[in-house]
């Protein structure tokens, strides 16, 4: 009786990640569309508890409006802005930083719940504790990011804050999803193969520079830099690559390099997986293995295709900021595929836990 509660306990726990897990998703997709529609500067301060409420009348939107009007954002590029235009960014922005508010209600009350009805194991809690770290960290590094972009002289936030914001977004899906995972998935689902878990990590390593070139893309509006393909604007190799000096700027400041180099990192993650897939065909492994080993290289596929298609068409406008929310979703999908894989695949039996 008593293993039959606790498999229900651990049954509805999962249930809650994988809840976390789904908003997790929303949000950083949500943080896409804040970012690609130019919206994360609308909101100038920084108020988690009355900062949930929007602008309820016409005064307090042109309070709003005109705390917006002294970034240099408005004044350079959104000068021309009427009271409806600011509105349509502000409210992604709202949208963005109320979601997050959500999503920490819906962890706190799981956790305080499952704690009161003692349902969580000992060995639950410490984790719990840094999936909550890792969320105040996130919240943290989200107001930098957007004090980044308030001061003088800047247009938008910081590209390299940005991409750390997105980073740490997406440690704390993948600690959340694999805690998910650990509960839920039984060791009867697991396949055991030293050499393909080697080249998912492989994989797993070259997508970590790749999402951090992604966020790069998109803080620096790189595609719109190089809107051609195969070759960036007629080059295979651009000129323009080494521009910038000192040398090591051209990395993280020069658009042409950042899309060559995102780039790269696509070409190679796509012959990896392909490479991976026909490792995964020859092993004999658990049915849950079996029926999403294809997986990975479909979503490749989709993220390349989806990725050629953002370049061309990124000089016309809003095709840019939609074919890019569904690159990063698409991408956010195949990094969770690649975390599933390392999970479901170990290199030798391993005692029972959760990580």
């Amino acid at each position: 009786m008593a293993e039959i509660v606790l498999k229900k306990a651990n049954k509805n726990i999962a249930k809650w990640l994988y809840l976390g897990v789904f908003m997790l998703v929303i949000q950083i997709v949500l943080g896409g569309i804040t970012r690609l529609t130019e919206s994360g500067l609308s909101i100038t301060e920084w108020n988690p508890i009355t900062g949930a409420l929007p602008p309820l009348n016409h005064s307090e939107w042109m309070t709003e409006f005109s705390k917006y009007k002294g970034t240099d954002q408005f004044r350079h590029i959104h000068a021309d802005f009427s009271l409806s235009d600011f509105k349509s960014i502000f409210f992604w922005e709202w949208f963005h930083r109320n979601w997050a508010r959500l999503m920490g209600i819906v962890f706190l009350v799981g956790f305080f719940y499952f704690l009161i009805k003692k349902q969580f194991k000992k060995d639950m809690i410490i984790p719990f504790i840094i999936l909550f770290l890792l969320g105040m960290i996130q919240g943290a590094v989200g107001w930098i990011m957007v004090a980044s972009g308030l001061v003088p002289d800047r247009l938008f936030v910081d590209h390299i804050k940005l991409a750390t914001h997105f980073m740490t977004a997406l440690l704390l899906l993948c600690y959340t999803f694999w805690f998910a995972l650990s509960i839920s998935v039984p060791s009867s689902m697991k396949t055991f193969n030293k050499s393909l878990r080697n080249t998912t990590w492989t994989i797993m390593v070259v997508l970590f520079f790749q999402l951090i070139y992604g966020a790069f893309m998109a803080g620096l509006h790189a595609a719109t830099a190089g809107p051609t393909w195969p070759t960036i604007n007629g080059q295979w190799f651009p000129s323009s690559m080494n521009d910038l000096s000192p040398g090591w700027k051209n990395f993280i400041d020069n658009k042409i390099t950042v899309q060559f180099i995102h780039r790269g990192f696509a070409y190679t993650l796509l012959i990896l997986v392909i490479i991976w897939t026909l490792k995964a065909k020859k092993v004999i492994g658990s049915v849950l293995f079996s029926r999403t080993k294809y997986l990975p290289l479909f979503l490749v596929l989709l993220q390349v295709a989806l990725g050629i298609t953002t370049v061309l068409l990124s000089p016309y406008g809003s095709d840019l900021v939609w074919l890019g929310v569904a690159h990063q979703f698409v991408a956010i999908m195949f990094l969770m595929s690649i975390i599933f894989m390392l999970y479901v695949i170990r290199p030798a039996v391993v005692q029972p836990g959760y990580f």
